[in-house]
């Protein structure tokens, strides 16, 4: 069964691949050109390995994989992979989720001593039967897959954490340190990064990596790798990835609800902006300062971007590999 399963998949990725960007192809509207997209500013670096892997002849997988890895490698990026800050037990551990266009999926969650979750969520959906795989058993599977274990707790990881001790209320009381440790939509609010990619073709997929909220409770998955909260891609509709406080888009299966808004004929910023606003009127004054935004992309190329507060960015590379980084709109001015 397995083998059938994985000529099917050879099968499928030949099927999805990037077209080659043919002077004809560049010369094309814009609607027609590939299109990369990612979450926040650092997202411009993760777009340019993703062009990189594409322009090499990968797959939209290829590409999304690649460019989920920069950030998952980087030790400057505390909100992301090697150097994640840790859970209040000190303990690293990454949520990540890849998609394509025709339903595949692979996710891990509470996965440790790994640096490329994105990787391990792939061989979930190209080497098993299932969809997700969690913690113990993750790390188990990447290890079984080749994966090289790897102390993801950086020394000034784990320094941060250390100094959040001392003045944290060390209590299971959910997102106590959003008040005394973050600003929303600042530099340290950036818990995740979301990539979607389309071809000339309109073919589409994407991936989504965290090392999750800092400090959280031991345990807790956000809305990263879960499909249609984190990350949702359908074939001739669209697809969109979310940022901010996980729980808030895991209440509305916020990713699947912005599809279904493009399904239903809103262009994908009337999408985004659809949801955050429902977001606002669901939850009222429990989401004060919170953070939550949305990214769509449709397959003719439209790009749509809203979140609650001041402070999303989100980089766009277009089939030139000229990267650009926007501000989103927001719902709220502070």
């Amino acid at each position: 069964m397995m083998n059938d399963r994985r000529s099917f998949l050879a099968v499928a990725g030949l099927m999805g691949g990037l077209l080659p960007l043919t002077a004809a192809a560049k010369a094309r509207s814009a609607g027609d050109r590939a299109t990369i997209l990612s979450t926040w500013d650092f997202g411009a670096a993760a777009n340019n390995a993703a062009f990189a892997r594409l322009r090499a002849g990968g797959s939209l997988i290829d590409a999304v994989e690649a460019g989920a890895m920069v950030p998952e490698a980087d030790p400057t990026n505390h909100s992301v992979g090697y150097s994640g800050y840790p859970d209040r037990d000190g303990h690293v551990t990454l949520d990540a989720v890849i998609m394509d266009d025709a339903g595949g999926v692979g996710a891990v969650a509470a996965l440790e001593d790994t640096i490329h979750a994105i990787s391990v969520a792939r061989r979930v959906m190209e080497w098993t039967p299932h969809t997700m795989l969690v913690g113990a058993g993750a790390t188990r599977f990447a290890r079984d897959q080749g994966f090289p274990r790897t102390n993801l707790l950086t020394p000034e990881a784990e320094q941060a954490w250390r100094d959040w001790l001392k003045t944290a209320k060390y209590q299971p009381r959910a997102n106590s340190e959003n008040t005394d440790y973050r600003t929303p939509g600042g530099a340290l609010d950036h818990d995740t990064i979301g990539i979607l990619a389309r071809d000339a073709g309109g073919r589409m997929a994407g991936a989504c990596t965290t090392s999750g909220m800092a400090f959280k409770m031991a345990g807790r998955v956000g809305d990263s790798p879960q499909v249609g909260a984190g990350l949702y891609v359908e074939a001739g509709v669209g697809a969109a990835t979310s940022t901010g406080l996980g729980e808030e888009v895991t209440r509305v299966s916020g990713t699947a609800r912005v599809v279904a808004s493009m399904r239903a004929g809103r262009t994908p910023q009337q999408a985004c902006e659809e949801v955050v606003r429902h977001i606002a009127r669901l939850r009222g004054d429990a989401i004060k300062g919170v953070q939550v935004g949305f990214l769509a992309l449709d397959p003719r190329g439209a790009i749509g971007a809203f979140c609650l507060l001041p402070g999303f960015t989100y980089a766009v590379t277009d089939d030139r590999g000229v990267t650009t980084v926007h501000k989103a709109a927001s719902l709220f001015t502070a």
